[in-house]
């Protein structure tokens, strides 16, 4: 299929623009800037596409807040008629060192409650996704003040080689295949 529906994961709202968990949407932003796509309000989320080598993208930033995150994977899915293996849902995940980058083809939601909502919306664990790794530099009891907070500055630096790594990553999905782009770029 020639058409990616690319699921940015975060929440609406100035005071989350640069927190861990908006990670989804700082890498879609990264994108579309990259391929000159501009996002418009929809509904259920902002939407911006862009074609590049005979696919369409279409990118998502769910406006239904992190939780419920399913409700405008699924309304975007139906609408563009898009098959489950032809989505890539990108997220945090604090499983993983910061900036380490996990594709799967399938998995638990690991306690995420975005990719929670997904697996229910979705009736399946069975859809590909894209697991940024935040790390987990927090004390017990703090992971919600952890992913809900700013990168520092560290993170911040790393984040501008990261991000365009990110990019790429998406497009290789769209063009080669999840299994080509998990064997190129899974632990980078």
């Amino acid at each position: 299929m020639k058409k990616k529906l690319i699921v940015g994961l975060g929440n609406i709202g100035d005071k989350y623009i640069n927190t861990r968990h908006n990670i989804g949407f700082k890498i879609l932003d990264e994108l579309a800037e990259e391929h000159n796509a501009t996002f418009e309000t929809e509904k259920l989320g902002d939407v911006a596409s862009f074609r590049f080598k005979g696919r369409t993208f279409i990118l998502l930033k769910p406006s239904t807040f992190m939780n419920l995150s399913g409700k405008a994977l699924k309304y975007w899915m139906d609408k563009e008629k898009v098959s489950i293996e032809n989505i890539l849902v990108v997220t945090d995940d604090i499983n993983i060192d910061f900036g380490t980058i996990r594709l799967k083809a399938k998995g638990s939601d690991g306690g995420h409650n975005g990719l929670k909502d997904i697996q229910e919306k979705l009736g399946t664990n069975k859809y590909p996704r894209f697991r940024f790794g935040v790390g987990a530099n927090y004390s017990k009891g703090r992971q919600v003040d952890y992913v809900l907070g700013d990168w520092n500055k560290e993170e911040t630096s790393l984040l501008i080689e990261r991000l365009p790594l990110s990019a790429k990553v998406i497009t290789s999905f769209g063009t080669d295949g999840l299994s080509n782009t998990m064997n190129n770029y899974n632990g980078k």
